[in-house]
């Protein structure tokens, strides 16, 4: 992918992040998510319907990569059912940890295949809340 349009992805998707902010809703799982070495905090929420992920919000204080991956992983995985979700968010680190992964699969994603190894967490942080909302879906 483009540099210039992989930072236009990036940038893009921080400064008008898809879903940031909370709702008051019970029927939503909740997490927090952050980084230890760095600002990011984030809180997630996420409903699932009939085994479908139906939404996803976010809200916290995070850098321009935890905010703009938290945008574009929900962007992928709204009307995905779960099983597709894991298979979104195992690819997604694939890719992050630069192993094999299905590149079609991850769309806008793959503007985050060439992180520094810094900034990976950061990355990362989205995908984290999410497995473990779903993980508390699938016990």
């Amino acid at each position: 992918m483009d540099s210039n349009l992989r930072r236009e992805i990036i940038l893009d998707n921080y400064q008008n992040p898809l879903n940031k902010g909370l709702v008051k809703d019970d029927d939503y799982l909740k997490i927090n998510s952050n980084n230890d070495s760095c600002i990011d905090n984030l809180d997630f929420m996420m409903k699932i319907e009939d085994g479908k992920v139906i939404d996803i919000h976010f809200d916290g204080e995070a850098c321009a990569i935890s905010t703009s991956a938290s945008s574009i992983l929900i962007r992928n995985l709204l009307g995905k059912d779960v099983d597709e979700v894991e298979k979104i968010l195992n690819n997604y680190k694939k890719m992050i940890n630069e192993e094999d992964y299905d590149k079609e699969l991850l769309g806008e994603l793959n503007v985050y295949d060439q992180l520094q190894p810094n900034r990976k967490n950061c990355a990362l942080l989205p995908s984290v809340a999410i497995e473990k909302m779903l993980g508390e879906v699938t016990k």
